[in-house]
């Protein structure tokens, strides 16, 4: 027998599932709509710009932002109370800025063209917040006057970068490290660090090269300087000359920066190839040489190095002084120099000898003896500079040096592979 459900039950019946189904709908449409409305929230979110706050502009390590700087530079004869009083400080606080300031930096010592800036207060123009002066293109000394006076020094940030060069002669060395926008102390580090003892720059021809591995200075984008010239590689008059930078232990014991060639030949040598830092030429080593002042054709075994008077003069080598006067009927003031059983140099026309000059004096090599002049018979300052082996002139541009200490035997293997490793370098280098 079938059971008949009643009427109102059934009713009942149709109008629960249909709520039901509605619940589920209206859940589906929900869960539908916040997918959609949450995707547009994200959408909106990512197509607005970031704001991000600017990072404070800094000076010396100050924010400028609430200051007025007002640069300035110091002028001959100014002192630190002309510069500070112009702004309205007191001369009893310029006496205390200056007492207070001797642990950390002597004013007096301020030099001409050095930078200086004032921190001026924005709200109170006529306040001065900080002063600051350069002592030189890294270090600066703060007087900090917001407050009790506080003064502290600090460095500027340098960045240093390894760089290549290359070049080939022209006219100068000089000139070509212009040329190529070069820092032209490369030039002295070249003639005067590196190869003082194994090339005459007073005679590079043209067509002589170079390639350089080096590393140069930066503060704020501005060089500063060269730093370490790790190798190098100069060809003069066909031959090529290669330095590269180790680290050993000297006779001392302690580590000690030295160039060596690719053999592991020390490029330091007993004589240095010219009396004076690097600087232009006169004349050259000739048996039939014009004098310049008797008018006449003499021997002239030796070379002159033409120089601005005081210009200083060194030893070429470790020795002792044997002979020191004046002849005004030809090198005025002189000085002579045994090195060694064998060799003996000359120096003349000097303007004056060196501090504690005397005969018997001990001198080290590259010690400053004299300073170039034009006494006795001379056009002009120079050097008149000469070279005796066993009593007979020689030219000084052949002459040949003993070698100085070479890589130890027990770091050739570290030495080769820096070698190896900085010639990688230098082969890198286009234009050579």
């Amino acid at each position: 027998m079938k059971f008949k459900i009643p009427e109102k039950y059934q009713r009942l019946k149709r109008i629960l599932i249909w709520v039901v189904s509605f619940i589920v709908l209206l859940q589906i449409a929900y869960f539908v709509y916040d997918q959609y409305e949450t995707k547009r929230i994200m959408e909106e979110l990512a197509k607005e710009k970031e704001v991000v706050k600017p990072e404070p502009v800094m000076l010396f390590n100050i924010p400028i932002d609430s200051f007025q700087v007002v640069p300035g530079q110091i002028r001959s004869g100014q002192n630190l109370s002309d510069i500070l009083v112009k702004q309205g400080i007191s001369m009893s606080q310029i006496d205390e800025i200056s007492k207070k300031s001797i642990l950390t930096f002597d004013v007096r010592k301020m030099k001409i063209n050095n930078n200086y800036y004032f921190f001026m207060n924005k709200k109170a123009a006529t306040k001065v917040e900080y002063f600051i002066y350069e002592i030189n293109p890294v270090d600066y000394v703060v007087y900090d006057l917001s407050d009790s006076l506080r003064i502290y020094k600090e460095k500027k940030p340098i960045i240093t970068q390894i760089k290549t060069a290359s070049g080939v002669i022209t006219s100068s060395l000089w000139k070509t490290m212009e040329s190529q926008a070069l820092n032209t102390d490369l030039a002295m580090v070249l003639a005067n660090n590196i190869y003082a003892w194994s090339i005459d720059f007073y005679g590079i021809q043209k067509g002589d090269k170079f390639r350089i591995v080096y590393e140069e200075n930066f503060v704020y984008g501005k060089s500063i300087g060269v730093g370490r010239v790790f190798a190098s590689e100069f060809v003069h008059a066909g031959k090529s000359y290669s330095a590269f930078l180790f680290t050993q232990k000297n006779k001392n014991g302690t580590d000690e920066d030295s160039y060596f060639d690719s053999q592991g030949k020390s490029l330091v040598k007993a004589f240095l190839k010219a009396p004076l830092e690097f600087s232009r030429i006169s004349s050259k080593f000739s048996n039939a040489r014009f004098h310049p002042v008797l008018k006449i054709y003499r021997p002239h075994h030796g070379v002159d190095y033409a120089a601005p008077t005081g210009t200083p003069v060194r030893s070429i080598g470790d020795g002792t002084i044997v002979a020191k006067g004046y002849q005004a009927s030809g090198g005025g003031n002189f000085l002579k120099v045994k090195h060694n059983s064998a060799y003996l140099t000359s120096y003349m026309h000097l303007s004056k000898f060196g501090n504690g000059i005397s005969v018997g004096t001990h001198v080290s090599q590259g010690q400053v003896i004299g300073f170039v002049g034009s006494t006795g018979l001379s056009s002009g300052p120079h050097l008149d500079f000469r070279v005796f082996l066993n009593g007979n002139p020689i030219n000084p541009l052949d002459m040949k040096a003993p070698d100085g200490d070479p890589v130890n035997k027990d770091r050739m293997k570290d030495y080769t592979l820096n070698r190896d490793t900085l010639m990688v370098k230098l082969n890198a280098i286009k234009n050579f």
